[in-house]
């Protein structure tokens, strides 16, 4: 991308407000750090669509088909974060959806790094600060997921 086309991108990005979808995947029931992180989004100006916890894959690649968004939050801290990132993938690409990927949740270094090499845009964990946070659904939404 060019830096007139980033221009171009970012000023068509502020004239609309910027979609997110934020999603507990799995089993995991604690949803506080997903709460917070909406929140955090909301104020920053996007629209949120929280889907909640117990979220399968299906679920947030429809969701986000449906609400049209510009980025898909999940939080995982169960563990399964490997087989349902890869799996939410794996159907996106199936459904020909190209919309980043941000992963929060207690998640290893080693798989962070595996993860961003599965395509997720960010991963995020415990503690990051939530300015951060909103640069990085920022940043994704107005590079489409790549970085």
């Amino acid at each position: 991308m060019t830096q007139s086309q980033a221009v171009e991108t970012s000023k068509q990005l502020q004239s609309k407000k910027l979609r997110a979808l934020v999603a507990k995947l799995g089993l995991d029931g604690h949803d506080r750090g997903a709460k917070v992180v909406a929140r955090a989004l909301r104020d920053a100006g996007m629209e949120v669509i929280y889907l909640g916890v117990h979220q399968a894959p299906e679920d947030v690649v429809e969701a986000a088909i449906e609400e049209d968004v510009d980025v898909i939050g999940v939080s995982i801290l169960s563990g399964s974060h490997m087989e349902l990132v890869s799996d939410l993938l794996k159907l996106m690409k199936e459904r020909n959806v190209n919309i980043p990927v941000v992963v929060g949740g207690i998640i290893p270094p080693d798989d962070m790094a595996e993860l961003k090499k599965m395509g997720v845009y960010e991963v995020l964990g415990p503690g990051t600060p939530l300015k951060k946070v909103v640069e990085v659904y920022r940043r994704a939404a107005e590079e489409g997921g790549k970085k």
